[in-house]
């Protein structure tokens, strides 16, 4: 190598240590400061509580003012130099140790010292070239840019007062992949939950937008909060359209993570009108629906969401139908816990037995239409109709409070979880039992607190804030108040979905020995044909053509081991096919010509 190649090799060498020294510098000069503006405070405070010490007890008798001086020693040793004074002071301290103790080394360690600082200059040059800094991936946008500007603690400490914000102090705030994260100061007359009640002079103070999430939240030590302001989310530019491939629930906003929610859960999904509920729970019934060992059910008196998974799914789309499909599901549940092994709590899911899960679409209609129904369990002699009310909502809560150990799961949908009385969004014995929750965007913080628990907004759990559609918060003592942003499903994925087998029970007539029998059936192929009669319908005629004489409603009830609802169902059915016929006394007979 010649000697200009080498001199310029040598340049190139010495530029990249001096951009690295500068950076370093500069990064920690950064560092100091930002400690030095979080802890000056602090220190003033200490100062001002000695002088308050020492105006009540002068003399020094009680432990007050020695306390204080204490504190005040610890306030003032925790506030760094500026690195200007730091490497100031480190320099004269080096070059006193040198001006005394140099004269007095030997020779021999002179020479072996030359060799440890020649080896170390390598190893840090090598050092260098490895561990060179990255330029930050995240580049702040104009408006990130001047939020950070007005969340400097010297933009904030001038500003604050006349905002009403006095007695607080932001920290450095940082750029993330899910917006700003800024650390607040707060004197004895703040608390994080204040600062929340705030947000509005936070946001004239920083002059963002109406429409930018904050989210304040108490902070990892006592006197802080943290403030986040979501300009940006880990979520950003993901795909968020479902597939079977891609089947969770969404995406976390902050983390990226995705979000399963997954079955054998009492789950609680609610959002006001408009929020998405629909859509974030298809996922869930797509789940629930897969495979021989799960099978769905949905109650959905609005006969909207429900249709379109009749082909995969049990439906009950009037109150009568909850009623014969609540009674079915306690027999279910009521069969599979007598049966369940001693020493096994949950029950295996098989073919003959899946898991089910009942999916309730909007449970304030259902509160409000399936509370006392009436059906038919008889006529009298004179041909009048004996009516008998029964509700829908014991089913329901009786499967809320034990099927999890028979895997029958239940999922609450409502739009009005707050409301209460006769046409309650969730009733108070299903929601004691749920155990995940999932919240889109609510009316109101009263909603928030109903459907994420009472203390979610001071731990940050501030559904109401959230956009809409598509955004969610859930809550399963696993995860943080992160929003999540939702998949989405279209109607038209769902109806293309393959059909499934549709769950529904029938027994066998009633002896010493005989157990339910559970069987899965599948939609008629030929929509326009008549109808073969389905478990009840066929139970019922098997019934009354084996007898000689007619049978009343209440007796075939008791013969068929069926509910009362689904005897009633069945016999109307059987009647407008003119399969059987009801005599002036009420008696039923199978007519068996046809």
């Amino acid at each position: 190598m010649s000697h200009p190649s080498a001199w310029q090799t040598h340049r190139q060498y010495a530029a990249t240590a001096a951009r690295w020294t500068a950076d370093r510098w500069a990064k920690e000069a950064v560092r100091r400061r930002t400690l030095r503006a979080e802890r000056k405070p602090i220190v003033r405070d200490a100062k001002k509580a000695l002088a308050a010490a020492k105006a009540l007890d002068p003399h020094g008798i009680t432990t007050a003012v020695h306390t204080a001086d204490r504190a005040l020693a610890g306030a003032k040793q925790r506030v760094p130099d500026p690195l200007w004074l730091f490497a100031s002071k480190s320099a004269i301290l080096a070059a006193t140790s040198a001006y005394v103790g140099l004269p007095l080394v030997p020779g021999r360690v002179w020479v072996w010292s030359a060799v440890a600082v020649a080896v170390a200059a390598v190893g840090a040059a090598v050092w260098a070239v490895v561990h060179r800094p990255v330029a930050p991936d995240i580049e702040p946008t104009a408006e990130e840019r001047a939020l950070l500007g007005r969340l400097q603690p010297e933009h904030w400490r001038e500003h604050a007062e006349q905002r009403g914000l006095a007695g607080t102090l932001t920290g450095r705030p940082v750029l993330t992949d899910s917006g700003i994260v800024c650390a607040v100061r707060l004197d004895g007359t703040w608390t994080a939950t204040k600062l929340r009640a705030a947000n509005d002079h936070v946001r004239a103070l920083l002059g963002a937008r109406t429409d930018l999430r904050m989210e304040t939240k108490a902070g990892k030590e006592g006197g802080w909060a943290q403030l986040t302001i979501r300009t940006r989310s880990a979520a950003d530019g993901d795909d968020l359209t479902w597939t079977p491939e891609r089947r969770t629930l969404g995406v976390d906003t902050v983390t990226g993570e995705q979000v399963p929610v997954p079955l054998g859960e009492r789950i609680l999904i609610a959002g006001r009108s408009g929020a998405g509920k629909s859509i974030a729970s298809r996922p869930l019934l797509y789940d629930a629906s897969e495979g021989d060992t799960h099978a769905l059910a949905v109650i959905d008196l609005k006969m909207v969401e429900g249709r379109l998974w009749d082909h995969r799914a049990r439906v009950a789309s009037t109150p009568m139908d909850v009623i014969t499909l609540t009674d079915e599901l306690v027999a279910e549940m009521t069969h599979r816990l007598e049966i369940l092994p001693k020493g096994q709590d949950i029950w295996t899911p098989t073919p003959a037995h899946p898991r089910i899960t009942v999916v309730v679409d909007e449970g304030a209609e259902v509160m409000s239409a399936c509370q006392k129904v009436d059906i038919v369990v008889g006529v009298t002699d004179k041909g009048k109709e004996i009516t008998e009310t029964v509700s829908a909502l014991t089913g329901l809560e009786s499967i809320a409070r034990m099927g999890r150990a028979a895997c029958i799961d239940l999922v609450w949908m409502t739009q009005k979880p707050s409301m209460s009385g006769a046409s309650a969004g969730i009733p108070p014995q299903i929601a004691s039992q749920v155990s995940t929750s999932i919240c889109l965007a609510v009316k109101t913080p009263t909603d928030a607190r109903v459907v994420l628990g009472e203390d979610a907004q001071a731990k940050g759990w501030d559904a109401d804030t959230l956009q809409a559609p598509g955004f969610a918060m859930v809550r399963d003592g696993t995860r943080g108040p992160a929003p999540v942003k939702v998949r989405y499903m279209d109607k038209a994925v769902v109806i293309a979905l393959p059909p499934q087998p549709i769950w529904t029970r029938t027994t066998t007539a009633p002896t010493a020995t005989a157990a339910p029998v559970l069987t899965l059936v599948k939609p008629t192929a030929d929509p326009g044909a008549t109808p073969a009669p389905d478990g009840a319908d066929a139970r019922i005629l098997e019934v009354l053509l084996g007898v000689t004489g007619p049978l009343r409603q209440k007796d075939l009830a008791e013969t068929t081991g069926l509910s009362k609802g689904a005897v009633s169902k069945a016999v109307t059915r059987l009647t407008a096919r003119g399969r059987i016929t009801r005599d002036p006394d009420g008696g039923l007979t199978a007519d068996r010509a046809a």
